[in-house]
């Protein structure tokens, strides 16, 4: 049994289960929190909304999802998953990919101060810089 798992400013992650080309996680997301605007080089996303209400952005669009709606987030999408409501947000993400390691996250903009793009000036501000990627 997978038993790895992280707490994030946010929330945090559960691994479920792992093999050769996937991972499966439960991401719990506290109210009035959000993950970071991210990319990922090696790997696409599935999400499928257990409890609570979902506000995603994919490339730009915003689109909201209940439970038992889901969402496909292809290879090196932008993305980003906000709970705006006040009860726990839990998701099941299925990543597919052929490296699914916590490392291949490229940040494009953070609320927590932990992407380059990002000038942290340790007084609970940041400034987050526009940054445009030239291929997706």
């Amino acid at each position: 049994m997978v038993t790895d798992h992280a707490e994030r400013p946010w929330g945090s992650w559960h691994t479920i289960d792992e093999s050769a080309g996937y991972k499966v996680k439960r991401i719990h997301v506290k109210p009035g929190q959000r993950l970071s605007y991210q990319t990922h080089k090696h790997r696409s996303e599935h999400w499928v909304v257990i409890f609570g209400i979902a506000t995603c952005v994919v490339e730009g669009k915003e689109i909201v999802a209940g439970p038992g709606e889901s969402i496909d987030v292809a290879q090196g999408a932008a993305h980003r998953i906000t709970n705006a409501h006040a009860e726990e947000l839990v998701i099941i993400e299925v990543q597919r990919g052929a490296y699914t390691g916590e490392d291949d996250i490229n940040r494009l903009e953070d609320d927590y101060g932990r992407c380059e793009c990002d000038d942290d000036h340790g007084d609970g501000t940041v400034e987050i810089h526009a940054h445009h990627a030239a291929s997706v």
